[in-house]
């Protein structure tokens, strides 16, 4: 009888004071998301990452919206980056790595992604203006910090030109989501080895 593959799902509940979050991830989808955080660019940029990324994505956030945003965006980060820490597990068999160059009209981001479980930002993206409509452009940001510090991802994000703030934030999100779609890939070469001579990535 053939093997069954495990499954590469994770399920994250966070409750604090400032918010309650609900995340489910699965690395083997096809992309699917139903996304909810009363932040409607916030939920628009959260569904580029999956569609993108084929990492099917449940994600229901109520935060202190009556405050700001700040605390909605940072947290859903945290949660999803948990989330994708569970399914990776050991990180047995993936392609580890990834670097993907995106354009869009006028604007180009490059991301980088080393799943090594050694979390780092390395943000190099300017926004000429406060806002996106009404949602802070310094929040792309914090959701990447969170993202990347608690899937234990380095993580290099690098806008080349862009005039539209819209198209800058879409690149970064659609960037690092093309990204990890190659480098959460279990690439059958590897033969279910932890990708690294030291033999962890944790």
């Amino acid at each position: 009888m053939a093997e069954t593959a495990a499954s590469r799902t994770g399920t994250v509940s966070r409750k604090t004071n400032e918010t309650t979050v609900s995340v489910s991830v699965n690395l083997d989808g096809t992309g699917k998301s139903k996304i909810s955080t009363g932040v409607g660019f916030f939920d628009h940029m959260l569904d580029q990452l999956s569609r993108h990324s084929l990492i099917d994505m449940e994600i229901e956030t109520k935060g202190d919206l009556h405050i700001d945003d700040h605390h909605t965006v940072e947290d859903t980060g945290i949660a999803i980056g948990q989330a994708i820490a569970k399914a990776l597990g050991d990180r047995r068999g993936i392609a580890r790595y990834a670097s993907v160059d995106l354009a869009m009209d006028e604007t180009m981001t490059k991301a980088a992604v080393d799943l090594s479980g050694r979390p780092f930002l390395v943000w190099t993206v300017a926004f000429s203006a406060p806002k996106i409509g009404t949602f802070d452009t310094e929040l792309v940001r914090e959701f990447f910090q969170a993202l990347a510090q608690n899937a234990g991802i380095t993580l290099h994000i690098l806008n080349h030109y862009g005039a539209n703030n819209h198209h800058i934030a879409e690149t970064c999100f659609k960037a690092v989501a093309r990204a990890l779609r190659t480098a959460t890939e279990i690439d059958p070469r590897q033969a279910g080895r932890v990708p690294s001579t030291k033999g962890t990535l944790v």
